[in-house]
């Protein structure tokens, strides 16, 4: 509802004052400006005017990373509000101490490199940098142009020498590209994904041409959008050329021979350079290799205008900076390590301030400085907005009083959502103000422009936290041989568990072809060919110890099958009869207040998921029914659920409902009160605690006022499952990882059920497979989009070593933040506990473990959450539940002892807001842990995404969701017949209970004397190779086949013979299913159909379209005769026939 008064600002001629002068002066200043009093976002909207009046490219420096954001969502909002397409850059910090010896995050290095591309094409009109990086020197420019590549169609580009440019660039070679910085190569297609872009590009080839440039989505690896053109650029920040590497050794030897360096740690850093040529930290080496060094402002086209954001404070920066610089280089030193000069790594203050009054500059400064200078400074008269404190009626009068005094007023809020709710407040205030989609800091009234802008967070008075989330890049977890290795069980559906050894190529009656080898009991062995794959799957069950492989040919695989079957009958049955007993139950039916929850919505301070806005959906729609509510909500910590959870709760508040929140820890209630009260502080709703942190006198008087109906919201342990908690009209339970409590309290929930609305909130994620098998026996939503800050973890694989502990923690507390340290050992945690004072005796450490008394455990963990001490020492115990910001690094010693799942939870305790998190998995050193070790630590450090790597992790994580929906008595069968199996032998119970028809799929036999299959050099990874196998065998239709086809052609390139002549027998298999025909087979060139007698054909329509080609011999028999002609042109007349018997199939 943007009225034309939106332009006001924009389009009435400025008053002739000093900020016309100053506007007209900028397109030209070649000195010094100082501008005094613009505050708040004032000082981004000077910017914005300045770039649309003069065009001039601008770099802002701020004093640290949280300005310069302030500052990018302020320029962002002022350029769109002034009708600019002009998007503002950043050029981030590393978030590293100076000589780390860690590389920063792959998307830091692509966000930094592509801005430095774009200045030198000079297509970086705003950049805001934080001072940190503006005194770093970075990659020459000439090197820069000669590691970037431009590919364009058409061009002629020798392969191998790219591939190995790329190698050079830092990239990596995959079978598979999923994650940033890999690259994969397969017969006529290159995929390529940057650590700057969102999507990887797929590079097609005819000979040497490039034929066409397409970017894909990781997810589903297929193209989603052509290209002319795409600009490959390194992916680190040092990558090294022959000849830089050569003059770069030359040098490190030079320093080791005149410096006293440690023989060992110099030996370990040559023989890295030697053999790695890139390693972890190695950009600290950056001097050595570079020649002369170059700094951004070498990068800053000549006219750019410097903007300093308060000098004064950029100065106090630059200095500390400089310390903090020489401390770190004289603690390398003193290691005995290979340092760098600090002058050739950073610009040093007074460098810094010589290179910036060399180039035109704006100066914004928040104290008015000496006479002299005041005589040469802009000044503006720029107010704050008044302190409205969330009530809306305040604001109101002001912008009455703001309009009576012809001024322009704005206001900028956050969503759609609410520029909505802003919009509707304003009609009823019968007012016409513009409310425009944006975020500013801090709004302003300036008197001189007429203008007032307003922050939505100003008039509701709370703070917009902002964090994005990325779209959902949520995977289905593949089900396939993406991963299947040597050693791996397989469950057949028909012979059960064996293990896979090896692929074999065999000759048979009917021709060759690849086979899979499996390993039996009694050293059987058992080979299905690649068109058999549809019937196996990896095996996956739910304890650590493997099952006995089975024996070919016993009976024991069917009994158990029967066993489970028959449990899962009963399972089945049990499920259905609770669910037509709630299905009877009456309840409260709540009412639907949609502008008192749309105020609430609204007032959310994060985009909601797509997920999570149909669970909403789906709980409110429960609400307002009769029977009574009992949803399971399942989505990994930090996904949302408790914002469902709090929207419910609203609701039944609304209906004048009390609501109850069960939680299974004391730690955890202390954590939920403070979010619900922080969600709901702008409504009058009551909200207490039940807890052992309140006395047993302020837990009675709670308890007192609960049963008088003046608490609305009560949130405690099992406590509120005790006989003296009485409520006035409880409406709602919320019940928070119900399987954490104890089997007497499960009773009373159970009891509870029947009469009241129950949502459970569960952190154990359950299959997709699942979730739709058990629609209609349990209400579930499955929350599946992560946000965006929880897949980024910078993780680390590391020697035990005390300076690397240091480093990490120190980093860590210098910005802000708190730090877990896991140690599973009680009986030694107290010895590391001295170390870690000793080495970081800046840092203040509390301990936790499970043999503390529960009280000085809670105490501890309150501690943390209340930001207390900085550093938590923990054994494994770290609850799952707890959600800390703040914590955004953590070490685990000895992780080399740990599984991978386990792994994953603990490394998942950090990483939820927007700071870059930090993992390190410390070991005893290389050679001191087991193979299986290194190879469950490589897959956790080489994934920061959730990607292919955490398939296992997720997979453990589902069967434990599972059990806990299902009971744990299920465990037990998962781990007899594997999970895959379990699911799909769940699924047709619960079909068959409901009295649905399970389809049984007939596998016709088919022989036109021609195999197809997957040739290697059309898709040389064994596993690929093997999952496309498997998933042609699953399709069920034609559709299916169609959008294979088209990814097929999409990631490996146009058809060879072999995989042709696959589809087609493929599309006749579906024909058959379809038309229910079990053989067709080809002699002296005619075709044999042989029909089941349960066929849908109509015998009328049938013998209307017989013909010469095509007969019928007797009741289930049909002949068609073809011409001899070749493969491809009989199976074009077969499939043309088949379309025809499609058309004879009874409607019903």
């Amino acid at each position: 509802m943007n009225s034309p008064a939106s332009s006001t600002l924009s389009s009435h001629p400025l008053k002739a004052d000093p900020w016309n002068e100053l506007l007209a002066s900028l397109k030209t200043l070649d000195h010094s400006v100082n501008v005094e009093g613009l505050t708040g976002s004032s000082r981004a909207y000077l910017l914005a005017q300045a770039w649309k009046r003069t065009k001039r490219p601008q770099v802002v420096i701020t004093a640290d990373p949280i300005q310069a954001e302030t500052w990018l969502s302020d320029l962002r909002f002022f350029l769109h509000h002034e009708k600019v397409r002009v998007v503002p850059h950043c050029f981030p910090t590393w978030e590293l101490l100076p000589y780390e010896p860690l590389s920063p995050f792959s998307e830091v290095s692509g966000e930094r490199l592509a801005t430095l591309n774009a200045l030198m094409e000079n297509q970086c009109p705003i950049l805001v940098v934080p001072v940190e990086s503006a005194l770093q020197y970075l990659m020459p420019r000439a090197s820069l142009r000669n590691l970037t590549y431009d590919i364009r169609k058409g061009q002629t580009l020798d392969r191998d020498v790219f591939e190995m440019c790329l190698v050079d660039n830092g990239y990596s070679r995959s079978h598979l590209v999923e994650e940033r910085g890999q690259f994969s190569s397969r017969g006529d297609i290159l995929d390529v994904f940057q650590s700057h872009q969102p999507h990887p590009v797929r590079i097609e080839f005819f000979g040497d041409e490039v034929e066409s440039i397409r970017k894909f989505e990781v997810s589903s690896q297929i193209s989603i959008e052509d290209c002319d053109h795409v600009r490959i650029l390194p992916l680190r920040e040092l990558c090294l050329t022959e000849k830089d590497y050569q003059g770069g050794m030359e040098k490190i030897l030079q320093y080791g021979r005149e410096h006293e360096v440690e023989t060992s740690r110099f030996k370990e850093l040559v023989e890295k350079l030697e053999n790695l040529k890139k390693f972890s930290g190695m950009e600290m080496l950056a001097p050595f290799f570079f020649d002369p060094r170059e700094s951004l402002f070498d990068y800053l086209p000549e006219n750019t205008l410097i903007v300093l954001d308060d000098l004064e404070l950029l100065k106090e920066k630059c200095g500390q900076f400089e310390e903090l610089v020489e401390e770190e280089y004289h603690r390398c030193v003193d290691r005995g390590d290979v340092a760098a000069d600090p002058d050739d790594l950073y610009l040093s203050t007074d460098t810094f301030l010589k290179v910036v009054q060399s180039r035109p500059q704006v100066t914004f400064n928040t104290l008015k400085l000496s006479e002299e200078e005041e005589a040469a400074s802009t000044r503006f008269r720029v107010q704050p907005i008044p302190p409205f404190q969330g009530r809306f009626d305040l604001f109101a009068d002001h912008a009455a009083q703001w309009l009576d005094k012809g001024f322009a007023v704005t206001v900028a809020a956050p969503t759609k959502g609410h520029v909505r709710r802003m919009n509707e407040l304003l009609v009823d205030k019968e007012m016409n103000l513009p409310v425009e989609t944006g975020f500013i800091s801090q709004g302003f009234q300036f008197p001189g422009l007429d203008a007032v802008f307003v922050a939505e967070h100003e008039i509701f008075g709370r703070t917009h936290k902002h964090r994005h989330r990325r779209k959902s890049r949520s995977i289905p977890f593949q089900r396939g041989f993406k991963d299947l290795k040597e050693g791996d069980l397989l469950v057949h559906v028909d012979y059960g568990i064996g293990q896979y050894t090896r692929t074999r190529e065999l000759t048979t009656g009917v021709g060759g072809g690849e086979f899979l080898e499996i390993f039996y009991a009694d050293d059987q062995k058992l080979y299905i060919p690649m068109d058999g794959l549809g019937a196996i799957q990896k095996y996956m069950g739910a304890g650590d110890e493997n099952p006995p492989l089975s024996r070919l040919g016993g009976t024991q695989w069917k009994r158990q099958k029967k066993k489970i079957k028959d449990s899962l009958k009963e399972l089945a049955g049990e499920l259905l009869k609770i669910y037509a007993a709630r299905e009877m139950a009456k309840g409260h039916k709540f009412s639907h207040n949609s502008v008192l929850m749309q105020d609430f919505a609204d007032s959310f301070e994060y985009v909601e998921t797509e997920d999570q806005l149909k669970a909403i959906e789906d709980v409110l729609d429960d609400l307002e029914r009769e029977k009574p509510m009992d949803r399971l909500i399942c989505g990994d910590v930090g996904y949302g659920k408790t914002e469902v959870a709090m929207r419910a709760a609203f609701n039944a508040v609304l209906d004048k409902k009390q609501v109850a929140v069960l939680v299974p820890t004391t730690i955890l209630a202390q954590q939920h009160w403070g979010t619900f009260h922080e969600r709901f502080h702008m409504h009058p709703v009551q909200i207490e605690l039940v807890s052992r942190f309140r006395t047993p006198r302020q837990q009675k008087e709670t308890l007192k006022k609960l049963k008088e109906g003046k608490v609305d919201i009560i949130i405690g342990t099992h406590r509120l499952l005790s006989k003296d908690v009485e409520f006035a009209d409880l409406g709602l339970v919320i019940i928070d990882e119900e399987q954490r409590f104890g089997v007497k309290h499960k009773e009373k929930l159970k009891q509870l059920r029947t009469s009241v609305d129950v949502l459970t909130l569960s952190a154990t994620p359950i299959p997709r497979t699942l979730h739709f098998s058990l629609m209609g026996v349990r209400d579930l939503s499955v929350i599946e989009t992560p946000p965006s800050d929880r897949l980024s973890i910078k993780t680390y694989v590391r020697k035990f070593d005390e300076a690397i502990i240091r480093e990490a923690l120190l980093r860590e507390k210098d910005r802000g933040g708190q730090m877990y340290f896991v140690h599973n050992k009680v009986q030694s945690i107290h010895s590391i506990a001295a170390m870690l004072k000793n080495i970081v005796p800046e840092v203040t450490i509390g301990i936790a473990h499970g043999q503390l008394q529960e009280r000085m455990l809670e105490k501890v963990m309150k501690q943390f959450i209340d930001k207390e001490i900085d550093l938590l020492l923990c054994t494994s115990i770290i609850e799952s539940g707890l959600d800390i910001p703040s914590a955004n690094t953590i070490i685990i010693n000895h992780a080399d002892q740990f599984g991978l799942a386990q792994l994953y939870q603990l490394r998942g305790r950090v990483g939820r807001y927007k700071h870059q998190a930090y993992a390190y998995l410390l070991i005893p050193g290389a050679l001191a842990i087991s193979e299986d070790a290194r190879k469950r630590l490589t897959a956790i450090e080489e994934m920061s995404d959730l990607g292919a790597g955490f398939q296992l992790a997720a997979r453990d994580m589902e069967i434990r969701g599972t059990g806990n929906m299902l009971g744990h008595d299920q465990s037990g069968h998962i781990s007899a017949i594997g999970f895959d199996l379990y699911c799909k032998m769940m699924e047709d119970a619960i079909r068959e209970m409901k009295g649905q028809k399970i389809e049984s799929k007939i596998e016709p036999e088919i022989n036109l004397e021609f195999k197809g299959f997957i040739p290697k050099d059309y898709v040389s990874d064994l596993n690929q190779r093997l999952e496309i196998y498997r998933r042609l065998q699953l399709l069920d239709d034609f559709e299916g086949l169609k959008t294979l086809k088209v990814e097929l052609a999409d990631r490996y390139g146009s058809f060879p013979e072999e995989v042709e002549k696959l589809l087609v027998l493929l599309e006749i298999k579906l024909y058959c299913q379809r038309l229910d025909i079990s053989k067709v087979k080809l002699r002296h060139h005619q075709v044999t159909y042989t029909i089941n007698p349960s066929t849908r054909l109509s015998s009328a329509k049938l013998m209307a379209i017989l013909d010469s080609r095509m007969q019928l011999i007797s009741e289930y028999r049909i002949v068609l005769k073809l011409n001899n002609k070749g493969w491809k042109e009989e199976s074009g007349l077969i499939c043309s026939y088949f379309i025809k018997l499609m058309g004879c199939l009874d409607e019903n």
